[in-house]
């Protein structure tokens, strides 16, 4: 990563040319296309992005484990698969990227550069929105490979939840690389997806795992959450306006603390 290809990107190279700074939707769409294509050119980026995702859906569709009865198996895996695919992209991936940025002084002198604090936060989020995009059509394109049952409508009401979820788990992961060293993140991110995957209501419904009353309240976490409207939309076809209501609550407390709590050095 370079400052000097950012500035191109983002426009602060220009004043030289005598044509000032391009205008802030183009700085900040170069931005997030640059976001982009740094997330497909790291293997370690693609691994947590894709490949884990894909091996939710596989492993649960196809083997039967961990049995989900009642609930439909197949559509259950691919609902899975998506919450993993937005915690990974969003949460984990974020919070890395953004706390080893940190520490090699990128942040601080993009936040001088015209690009500025704001067009950097929004380059990056449209940069996850993709990703996740990107996530939802290939798992979606292997969910039908494999016979996975998965009407349109099913598709139209998870949206709701996948867009509320990326904000609360991208404002979550910003708050992280903020409040704790960059290089302490990198374990805590980690640490925190595996937790989440396993008892935070993503894949299993949290009282499956931690009994009925644990559970009811982890439901209401951003994770669980996030798990239950995908469920509700994977098979009922519906979207589950609750869950969903908590997904954009939680964005907006994180957000807010993320804002307050945000550091460029």
């Amino acid at each position: 990563m370079t400052v000097a290809h950012h500035q191109d990107a983002t426009g602060g190279a220009a004043g030289h040319r005598g044509a000032g700074p391009a205008p802030l939707h183009r700085r900040v769409l170069a931005q997030a296309a640059w976001e982009l294509r740094a997330v497909l050119r790291n293997g370690e980026q693609l691994l947590v992005t894709f490949v884990l995702p894909l091996g939710v859906l596989l492993g649960v569709a196809r083997s039967g484990v961990p049995d989900l009865s009642p609930l439909p198996q197949a559509q259950a895996a691919w609902a899975g698969a998506l919450g993993v695919a937005v915690v990974s992209s969003a949460f984990t991936g974020q919070a890395i990227a953004y706390g080893f940025d940190r520490r090699g002084g990128v942040l601080r002198l993009l936040a001088a550069s015209p690009l500025g604090r704001g067009g950097l936060l929004a380059g990056r989020a449209l940069a996850v929105l993709a990703v996740v995009a990107l996530q939802v059509v290939l798992l979606s394109l292997t969910a039908v490979a494999v016979g996975v049952p998965l009407p349109p409508a099913s598709v139209a009401a998870a949206l709701p939840a996948l867009v509320a979820g990326t904000a609360a788990a991208l404002a979550a992961g910003l708050l992280l690389a903020s409040l704790v060293r960059p290089e302490g993140v990198l374990a805590l991110a980690n640490l925190l997806w595996v937790a989440v995957l396993v008892a935070g209501g993503l894949v299993l419904p949290a009282e499956r795992v931690l009994g009925a009353t644990a559970g009811a309240a982890v439901a209401w976490s951003p994770t669980g959450a996030l798990g239950t409207a995908l469920r509700t939309a994977a098979t009922d076809g519906t979207v589950a306006a609750y869950p969903v209501l908590a997904l954009l609550g939680w964005a907006v407390l994180l957000g807010w603390l993320a804002r307050r709590s945000l550091r460029w050095d």
